[in-house]
Order: structure tokens, then C-alpha cells, then sequence
């Protein structure tokens, strides 16, 4: 029997370069000790792990003719990413993060992204030619800082889903960032069109008044979204749709750095679920490819291939018995 041709999945959104601080507690006041840069940015990690789970994927951005922007370039195009539609663009820099570490495990980040390369994201022929092949649109909250990167969301998925393509949302929403003009209209809007939804934790509530799970994930549900995943870190995560509710715990790992462990996890769950998998199945490989890149130093350096997320879950298995 012929195997259906694999979906392509695309997303929208910031590549920027990781600067890390190396020491708990380090402030930015005072020189202090840092590593990187690292290829970095939510949806650069999320489409680099679907790519090396061997997704067809591609991504639609910008960044500057620089070191950094050739960093990442280089990165996505030996995961497997279509990188035909990252535009370079002289004279303007590629996005940075920089990020310190607390002792309770919380980040605090100094970012340059509406004013770097990604503050020019436009949907170029390169960007349209990768639409037109698009099967799925993935959506990033943090990729909505400015009005031109919501334009390209917003015709991105009006294309996919006008011809029966599918739609997912990760909020991934820093908190000031939802008091910026037109922020919440822009990710309500988003949120309609979504089939999948998948929040962290508290985000499940951004978009009701719900005070409980079951009431917020029901209220949801009857908007016409098809599936919820509410991931909870190392709690594990939990999915929804109107006949099933399934959870299933976190891996138990070494943590060495958490960044990117939420994207990466939401690319094992998409990718999965493009696939027809199962709810649990889903979930298995979506916290697999979690734990895998908490376990390495960097934003990309964790995420792991197929036969990296079987071994996991079958070693998991093996522990279990």
C-alpha cells in the first residue's frame, strides 16, 4: 500500500542568536561571564526539531547579512529545514537574546528583535513559492511583535486553510507584550482560526474568564478549536479534544538548560499529529523531544532525530517494566 506524501509544515517568525549568562544569579549591571551566541529564536528551534524528526518544513523570516544570521541559516538547512524563504538583508542586524539564569530556575531575557532583522519579515516570492506548497501553519505568540510580522501570520494562514490546510498555536506570549496595540486582537484572531491550541500552564486562561481546566478547556473546545495540549513541563501535559482527555507524564532527565524545551516539545506533538498519530502517541514523542533538549547547553543543541525520541521512550519502557 502507498504511504501518504508527508504534510509540510511552515512557520512564521524571529531567528535571532542566544547569549548566556554562565552563572546563577548573574546580573547584567556588571560584566560577567557568558557563552554562545547560539542559534535561537521559537520558531527557529520549533522548526528545527520538526525537521529532525523528518517533517517537510520550511520558515518564513529575515535576518542580517551577519556571522549570526549565517549561524542560524547554516543550523536549519543541516537539520533539514527549507530555508529558501529567510531573507538576508544588508545593513540591518540579525536579532540577539541575551539570558540570565535565577536560582529558583526563573530566565530573564535583554532582546533586540522588533528592531533587528526579524522587524522586517515581509512575504517575499521565495516565501510565497513555500506557502504554496504548505500543508500547516504553526504560530508562535512571541512572533507577533509588530503589525508586518502579523500581516505575513495572517496571509499565511488564510492561504493554508483555504485549501483545507491546518492551523497550530503555541501563545509562548511574554506578558508585556499583550499590552501593545492591536496584540490581543491579533492573537484572539489567531486563536479562531487554530485547530490546534497549545498553551503552557496558565496560558490555557488568556483567552477566558474560566476559572478551572475543565471549564477553560470546555469553553474552548465549543469555539471550534479540535485539540488542546496543555503542557505543564515537568508535570508532563495533558490533551483534549470533545471525546478524549489523555495524560501522560514527563521523561525524567537531568536538566542542564531549559531553554527551547516548549518548542521543541510543541514540533514532537505537531509533527506527530500531522501524522495521525494517536493522543498518547503524540504526547510520548512531544515530551521526548522536551526532555531531550533540556539535557544539552543551548537552544537548538538538545533537539533530537526519530531514532533519538524512540530510544528514549523505549529506555522509559524498559525502566517502567
Amino acid at each position: 500500500m502507498e504511504l501518504p506524501t508527508p504534510k509540510t509544515l511552515v512557520t512564521v517568525g524571529e531567528i535571532v542568536v542566544e547569549i548566556m549568562a554562565t552563572e546563577i544569579g548573574q546580573v547584567f549591571l556588571e560584566p560577567g561571564p557568558l557563552v554562545g551566541p547560539f542559534p535561537s529564536g521559537a520558531p527557529a528551534i520549533f522548526i528545527d526539531q520538526a525537521a529532525r524528526l523528518g517533517q517537510p518544513c520550511g520558515m518564513i523570516a529575515a535576518v542580517g547579512d551577519d556571522d549570526f544570521g549565517t549561524l542560524n541559516i547554516e543550523r536549519l538547512r543541516s537539520s533539514g529545514v527549507d530555508v529558501s524563504a529567510i531573507e538576508r538583508l544588508p545593513g540591518v542586524p540579525t536579532g540577539t537574546a541575551f539570558v540570565r539564569y535565577a536560582a529558583d530556575g526563573s530566565r530573564a531575557f535583554v532582546f533586540n528583535i522588533p528592531l533587528s532583522a526579524s522587524g522586517h519579515i515581509r512575504l517575499t516570492e521565495a516565501g510565497q513559492a513555500l506557502l504554496s506548497r504548505a500543508d500547516h501553519v504553526h504560530v508562535m505568540g512571541s512572533s507577533l511583535f509588530s503589525p508586518a510580522v502579523v500581516a505575513v501570520v495572517r496571509e499565511a494562514i488564510g492561504q493554508v486553510k483555504a485549501r483545507g490546510g491546518t492551523v497550530s498555536f503555541d501563545p509562548n506570549i511574554r506578558p508585556e507584550m499583550l499590552e501593545r496595540p492591536g496584540m490581543r486582537e491579533a492573537l484572539q484572531e489567531i486563536l479562531q482560526a487554530c485547530d490546534l491550541f497549545l498553551p503552557s500552564g496558565s496560558e490555557l486562561f488568556l483567552f477566558t474568564k474560566a476559572r478551572h481546566d475543565a471549564e477553560a478547556v470546555a469553553e474552548l473546545l465549543a469555539r471550534g478549536i479540535r485539540a488542546i495540549v496543555v503542557k505543564r513541563g515537568a508535570e508532563g501535559a495533558t490533551y483534549h479534544d470533545r471525546d478524549t482527555t489523555e495524560a501522560v507524564d514527563a521523561f525524567r532527565v537531568r536538566e542542564v538548560d531549559p531553554t527551547g524545551a516548549g518548542d521543541c516539545f510543541g514540533a514532537g506533538f505537531v509533527c506527530a499529529w500531522l501524522r495521525g498519530a494517536s493522543p498518547r502517541e503524540a504526547l510520548l514523542q512531544a515530551n521526548a523531544c522536551g526532555a531531550l533538549a533540556v539535557g544539552a547547553k543551548g537552544p537548538m543543541a538538545g533537539t533530537g532525530t526519530t531514532r533519538d525520541v524512540h530510544n528514549l521512550i523505549a529506555a522509559h519502557k524498559e525502566v517502567r517494566l
